[in-house]
């Protein structure tokens, strides 16, 4: 089910009341682009430790923001029947007050997303709003001290539209007379009522629904009785309730500590906790502490998926929706304990349509890809399933060491375990290259002599030395058996002791203290001359 700001207040109670009930919930978000550009070497390397690695991503998390959030709500409603409702939540920065935020787009994003159907117009126009805690925070300061300011060019023009308006009939209104005010979007209708009453001591206004408010002309006396009316619509914290919009629902995850069920998650906790919750902060072990505060149970499909496919003959497969079809082709039709999964009556479209890179679809097949992969490991894919109880309390145990481990796609660790230390991954020799003869060689261009073999990541070493890393041992095998690379470029495994220039020059320093300590020891020793 598709979502805008248009429906999502409207709306917000029935999905808190089905967040609460939830068994689990699978997220999947779109941004407006990936890894920024606006600094060098800030793509992902293998030679990244954790902490560079969280710090690279965070300066594009800064950058780029959120245009699609899907939830796939899964409720198990019986020991092997899930019912899932799955929501596409179309979002868009806080426009709203002294917020005027910033974000970049990147090119490659914004034709990828174009490809597979994204509605920019829905995007742009009906975005829901949202505000971390400190953005929060500004914005309710300038609230009570009525210091705020509209940020939109567009909700100015409508604004003054609004007030030209008022203006021209409140001068020859009777008092109880009304206006009818139309075509007011989202936080606009709050907008038009914050200003007219504080321009104009004569009126009074109140929303009517569908983009309409009332604007009626009262004596001073009835209009102080309004003011302080528990009823006014208008209240300070239901303007807060609309612009904080989305961080609604966020702060209801939150407090519900479902399990929490991603794919290859980690950009999208990032962009959790920094658009909804508070700006990523400078420490790496900080991040990790809050997300396991805020979501105490993650499961990462990627992660366990790794496992499923090391222990049966799968196919080879790239993407979530290849992983879901190879699972549903290889669970026992026979097998009658196997989960069951139902999309919601009024969730029903991706039951009959495929639609992948869509934030709400991809959330529907992370969680189905979870149910499946726990039941293979609870059975053992074996013929005696069907006395299995599939229901997710029995799946939680199996999934036990895979739970808060997040898959790294590309780094110096294979995972990051936010309810502990970060276990060290296994990975293919790191291999040296000498140059021999060649100056002025840089890294790109190294890498580029080596990609017929295969994609490795660079990094120099010393004038003459680059370090090459792969995450496959065929891929070094081939290297180190391969005589054909250019005959200046020697390749060797990486030896510390031999190959570290810090070690070297500390050979190189011992070797002429020993040296002079010998000379000294054989001059100083040698027999004098009497005459």
């Amino acid at each position: 089910m598709e979502m805008g700001a248009a429906a999502f207040e409207r709306r917000l109670p029935r999905l808190r009341g089905r967040v609460r009930r939830a068994a689990f919930l699978a997220i999947d978000m779109e941004f407006t682009g990936l890894y920024s550009t606006a600094t060098q070497n800030n793509k992902p390397s293998l030679f990244d430790s954790p902490v560079e690695l969280y710090l690279k991503a965070r300066q594009s998390i800064q950058r780029f923001t959120v245009t699609q959030l899907g939830l796939a709500i899964f409720s198990n409603e019986n020991s092997n029947k899930y019912v899932v409702h799955s929501y596409n939540f179309f979002l868009f920065p806080s426009t709203w007050g002294v917020t005027d935020v910033e974000f970049a787009l990147s090119a490659s994003s914004i034709q990828f997303l174009s490809h597979y159907g994204f509605d920019y117009n829905k995007f742009l126009k009906d975005g829901i709003p949202y505000m971390n805690e400190v953005q929060e925070k500004i914005f309710s300061q300038h609230l009570l001290a009525g210091s705020w300011n509209i940020s939109s060019v567009v909700n100015r023009d409508v604004l003054k539209k609004a007030i030209d308006e008022v203006t021209c009939w409140v001068g020859a209104a009777e008092e109880e007379e009304t206006l009818i005010l139309q075509d007011l979007s989202g936080y606009q209708v709050f907008e038009v009522q914050l200003v007219l009453r504080q321009a104009l001591q004569n009126v009074w206004t109140q929303p009517l629904g569908d983009k309409k408010v009332m604007v009626k002309k009262v004596s001073p006396q009835h209009r102080w009785l309004l003011e302080n009316s528990p009823y006014d619509s208008c209240r300070k914290e239901l303007i807060l309730l609309s612009a904080r919009g989305f961080t609604n629902l966020f702060q209801t995850l939150v407090k519900a500590k479902k399990p929490l069920v991603g794919h290859n998650m980690l950009m999208d906790l990032m962009h959790l906790h920094d658009k909804f919750y508070k700006p990523l902060p400078e420490s790496y072990e900080e991040f990790k502490r809050n997300i396991h505060n805020l979501f105490p149970v993650l499961i990462d499909t990627k992660t366990v998926t790794k496992s499923v496919w090391k222990k049966h003959p799968f196919p080879r497969v790239s993407n979530l929706l290849e992983i879901y079809s190879v699972l549903c082709s290889n669970l026992n039709s026979k097998d009658s304990a196997c989960p069951v999964i139902t999309p919601a009556s009024d969730c029903s479209r991706y039951a009959e349509k495929k639609c992948p890179h869509e934030a709400g679809y991809d959330a529907f097949l992370c969680g189905s890809v979870l149910l499946k992969s726990a039941h293979l490991l609870l059975c053992g894919y074996t013929d005696d399933a069907v006395e299995v109880d599939s229901s997710f309390s029995r799946y939680l145990p199996v999934l036990a060491e895979y739970l808060n481990k997040v898959n790294v796609i590309r780094g110096g660790v294979a995972s990051i375990n936010f309810s502990g230390e970060d276990a060290p991954c296994q990975r293919p020799p790191l291999l040296v290259v000498h140059v021999r003869g060649w100056s002025g060689l840089n890294e790109r261009q190294i890498r580029q002599e080596f990609k017929a073999f295969c994609h490795f990541d660079v990094r120099r070493l010393s004038k003459d030395q680059f370090l090459l890393l792969s995450n496959k041992f065929k891929h070094v095998r081939r290297v180190l058996r391969d005589a054909n690379h250019p005959p200046r470029l020697g390749v060797s495994i990486y030896r510390h002791w031999r190959h570290s220039p810090s070690i070297s020059c500390l050979l190189q320093v011992s070797g002429i203290v020993a040296l002079w300590s010998l000379l000294a020891f054989v001059l100083g020793g040698a027999p004098c001359c009497s005459f």
